[in-house]
């Protein structure tokens, strides 16, 4: 998969997230199956638990079916998962 700054116009539900960084310790660490996604949460299930976290204080690692992992800081995914598709990206690199 090649990485370009369009990955955050990507379904992330179905794929495995874990938070590498966040604002609030009880998040980190935190890994399972993307199942909801919200304006500004993603839920998970992880051991048959769901787990609701907020976007905008985290730091994501997404692992895709092919194997590749992007780490991508929650305030860019922050909006509704349609509205993404419109949202004008700077180029960070």
């Amino acid at each position: 998969m090649k990485v370009t700054p369009d990955i955050i116009r990507w379904e992330f539900i179905g794929t495995d997230l874990t938070v590498a960084e966040s604002k609030n310790p009880n998040y980190v660490g935190l890994h399972g199956k993307v199942i909801d996604e919200t304006r500004n949460t993603f839920t998970i299930v992880d051991d048959s638990k769901r787990r609701t976290m907020i976007k905008e204080v985290c730091i994501f690692h997404f692992k895709f079916p092919d194997g590749t992992v992007v780490e991508i800081d929650g305030k860019l995914l922050t909006g509704r998962p349609e509205d993404r598709l419109k949202k004008r990206i700077k180029r960070l690199w």
